[in-house]
């Protein structure tokens, strides 16, 4: 059994991009875990409408 691991896990999430308004866009959250509890995201990034993969720092979360 692994003490560390990372996995990776995707969800449909609200988003909001200040050129398109609302969307709903695929979030990818990488994730580390110690005894599968997760302890840190290392990164996330989004699926765009257009199919272009790009890091969740673009959009603004709250509007």
């Amino acid at each position: 059994m692994k003490l560390i691991t990372v996995k990776r896990e995707t969800k449909q999430e609200n988003r909001f991009g200040p050129k398109m308004g609302r969307l709903n866009a695929k979030v990818t959250y990488i994730k580390k875990q110690i005894l599968g509890i997760p302890i840190k995201t290392l990164h996330k990034y989004r699926e765009t409408y257009y199919g272009e993969v790009k890091d969740c720092e673009d959009c603004v979360l709250s509007k």
